[in-house]
């Protein structure tokens, strides 16, 4: 026990040492120069530059694609091996789904809110029509409630990581730490432990060279988004309602999150700066689950939450805390409905609300979920769904706000939290070193 406690308080000095304030500020420097610098390329059109940045950016998604499954596991895994029956896990999950539900709710009423301010008007029938031909059909339909509960259940193994399916993934690492936890304390059960601590280990080193090379994704990502703007594929032909939408994902980063911080006792802006790596990447992979390793390494490194927190909360977040996509499906089912002829009353509305918070909570962390999630939501109503063809060419811009927000707030509720419970949890374990 003597050496164990050497071996972290050892671990915490150098990650105290790497991670100092100052180290920080450079790196964020150098991320924002790259994004500047990304951006203005961008919008020279460069045609074989353009290319570039596209090949770099898929690079970067998929490094944080094949990290992102295997991080969520082994979090989680570890996490509940450890806590087991404790009191301590039911007050983490306790906290965790209560602040979930809080800020998703806040987040679907502060977009209702703005669409009856602003009050968008409906559309012409001939634009609706021609953004018919644009909608996904192979997708309608196809995500069900019924089958996506059925998803949710694993027939084998392999499947749920192959498919990238998150809750069942989270299903598969709940039930195989929970039965680490409660199995007889045997040399087997210690064994498998330490493997599964060691692949933990060298998934956090990878991690480590991914945000080493951050930079030039963040290069490529930006020039890759200042190309499309430039070629016109994000146009603002809808803008009252992407005015809703955006300004709804705005207030709820800018405003309402930061009160849910500071009503906590915690300071907005030094929780923001500390996550900001995380923010960055979700805003441009457009994937919270993609972005979860990325968000560990930020809550435990640069905000020191304790990791029986964070590899706990951050995992269950990534999953079911979607603020912006439960705002999203509120404004663009009434939108899409309002353009239908729905009859939309004060009551019919917020029932939506309550309707886009639980299909938020049950939307997966990938980019566009929110999107075939409405697509499926209004097609299952009956509702015309040429709508949707014709927001599809500026979701690329939305799905950037809105994982960035979700992102932020999964590591709101991390430190509300761990700042609830800072009194009941034992010594942290060993930091992520990044």
């Amino acid at each position: 026990m003597a050496d164990e406690n050497k071996t972290v308080a050892k671990a915490r000095e150098e990650a105290l040492r790497a991670h100092n304030p100052k180290a920080s500020r450079k790196q964020l420097v150098l991320w924002f120069s790259a994004l500047i610098i990304g951006g203005f390329l961008g919008f020279l059109g460069i045609a074989p530059l353009n290319e570039l940045f596209n090949f770099i950016a898929t690079v970067f998604t998929r490094l944080f694609q094949f990290i992102a499954v295997p991080t969520i596991a082994l979090a989680v895994i570890t996490t509940l091996a450890a806590l087991g029956g404790q009191k301590e896990t039911g007050r983490i999950f306790a906290h965790a789904v209560s602040y979930t539900f809080l800020t998703t709710l806040a987040a679907a009423a502060v977009g209702l809110g703005l669409y009856i301010l602003i009050s968008p008007g409906n559309l012409p029938a001939e634009i609706v029509g021609a953004g018919a031909a644009n909608v996904p059909l192979d997708k309608v339909g196809k995500l069900t409630y019924y089958d996506h509960i059925l998803s949710v259940i694993p027939n084998n193994v392999l499947q749920p990581f192959l498919a990238g399916n998150v809750l069942s993934v989270m299903l598969i690492a709940a039930s195989v730490g929970l039965g680490l936890a409660f199995m007889p304390k045997t040399e087997n059960r210690e064994v498998l432990l330490k493997g599964l601590h060691g692949l933990q280990e060298l998934l956090f080193t990878l991690i480590r060279a991914i945000l080493w090379a951050l930079p030039v994704g963040i290069l490529a990502f930006a020039g890759q988004l200042s190309a499309q703007i430039e070629a016109g594929v994000i146009v603002g032909a809808l803008s009252q309602y992407v005015a809703v939408v955006m300004g709804g994902n705005l207030l709820q980063m800018f405003v309402v999150l930061p009160l849910f911080l500071l009503l906590r006792g915690l300071n907005p802006l030094d929780v923001f700066r500390k996550m900001s790596p995380a923010i960055a990447v979700a805003l441009f992979t457009k994937s919270s689950a993609g972005t979860l390793p990325v968000t560990l390494a930020s809550a435990e490194n640069n905000l020191k939450v304790n990791p029986k927190v964070s590899r706990f909360v951050l995992p269950i977040c990534t999953t079911i805390n979607m603020n912006g996509c439960a705002a999203f499906i509120l404004v663009t089912s009434l939108f899409v409905m309002q353009n239908a002829g729905f009859e939309l009353t004060l009551g019919t509305m917020i029932a939506w609300v309550f309707i886009a918070v639980l299909a938020a909570i049950g939307n997966a962390g990938v980019p566009m979920g929110c999107y075939f999630l409405t697509l499926s939501l209004m097609s299952s109503m009956g509702a015309p769904i040429g709508l949707m063809g014709v927001i599809l060419p500026i979701y690329t811009i939305i799905d950037m706000i809105e994982t960035a927000e979700n992102v932020w707030s999964d590591a709101s509720v991390c430190a509300m939290t761990n700042h609830d419970l800072a009194g009941e949890l034992e010594e942290a374990s060993p930091v992520i070193q990044s």
